[in-house]
């Protein structure tokens, strides 16, 4: 019942704010946050950016994952050499401690390189988070400054869902709606050189690490 309470009660009261009399005194113009976000230079700038960090960490993961393999074959090799009986037990010992030694740094290097994993992805996170959070408050300035100039109430996000996952506007005309003109304004200061094609998604560092 309280699930079906959370969806239903936010479309109930706003169907009967938007039927109230003080509806009349209000002037609405919708916009697409989601249009504005995905539209605008700096989302593709900071797309990039993390893109590139993630190429670095990837770079940087792909040489303790190399090293860590030659490990591995040293480790198999001492194993085969302490196992060979045409020497000495003396000898045989020393190989497999040598063998021991060199599993103990690999043991290390698996540790250190799951460690990375997780710094990678933090870090990959936070930025991407800081990223849409100071994007999101210069849209949201945006909106809001050109809305106070052309005597606007009320801004609504067309782009929102609501708890069902539906739409929460339902109907608009788009006689009011100022994303094209949002967006012009954003990107007016884009750089000449500034790449116009969408950056492509950053995808979470993934490592798989095995046992010797």
């Amino acid at each position: 019942m309280r699930n079906v309470l959370r969806i239903i009660l936010p479309t109930v009261l706003l169907t009967v704010f938007l039927s109230s009399p003080a509806l009349a005194q209000q002037k609405i113009a919708t916009v697409d946050l989601r249009k504005l976000f995905d539209g605008y230079w700096k989302t593709k700038q900071a797309e990039t950016a993390l893109n590139d960090r993630k190429a670095e960490l990837d770079k940087e993961d792909r040489g303790f994952l190399d090293n860590l393999q030659k490990d591995r074959e040293t480790y198999q090799k001492l194993l085969d050499a302490a196992a060979d009986q045409a020497i000495s037990s003396d000898e045989r010992d020393k190989r497999k401690q040598a063998a021991a030694d060199k599993y103990a740094e690999i043991k290390d290097s698996q540790t250190a390189i799951v460690q990375f994993e997780r710094q990678a992805q933090a870090t990959l996170g936070a930025q991407t988070q800081r990223m849409r959070s100071d994007i999101i408050k210069e849209i949201t300035a945006a909106v809001s400054a050109r809305a106070k100039a052309a005597g606007y109430t009320m801004v609504v996000d067309t782009a929102s869902d609501n708890a069902n996952q539906t739409s929460v506007v339902v109907y608009n005309d788009g006689q009011n709606d100022l994303t094209a003109a949002v967006l012009a304004q954003l990107n007016a200061g884009a750089p000449i050189d500034m790449n116009k094609t969408d950056a492509s998604a950053v995808p979470a560092l993934t490592i798989t690490t095995n046992s010797p």
